[in-house]
């Protein structure tokens, strides 16, 4: 069995003992019921938070990672120029020293 399986086997039964923990106990259904949906809702607002900043990193990665590519580009057309100017030199110093 997967290491994932598993732990996801624990978090889905801690949830499980925790439902079944908040139905059992000895309280009005109302408060119960209550007591569920701000669960709930602590879960929806939590993972909404995590979805924002995951989104808010990512959008971050991106434009970073635009940066060092623009980056990158100018320095490889910048070393091309530069290897161009080498080889026509190269040739001009070769034809030079062949006709002389």
């Amino acid at each position: 069995m997967k290491k994932s399986n598993v732990v996801l086997g624990v978090l889905a039964g801690a949830a499980i003992g925790a439902l079944v923990g908040i139905l059992f106990a000895p309280d009005k259904g109302t408060n119960t019921r209550k007591k569920l949906r701000r669960k709930g809702e602590d879960v929806v607002d939590d993972l909404k938070a995590k979805a924002h900043n995951l989104t808010e990193k990512a959008n971050e990665l991106t434009i970073k990672a635009s940066k060092l590519m623009a980056k990158v580009n100018s320095s490889v057309d910048h070393a091309q120029v530069e290897a161009n100017d080498l080889v026509e030199t190269a040739k001009k110093k070769f034809s030079d020293l062949k006709h002389n």
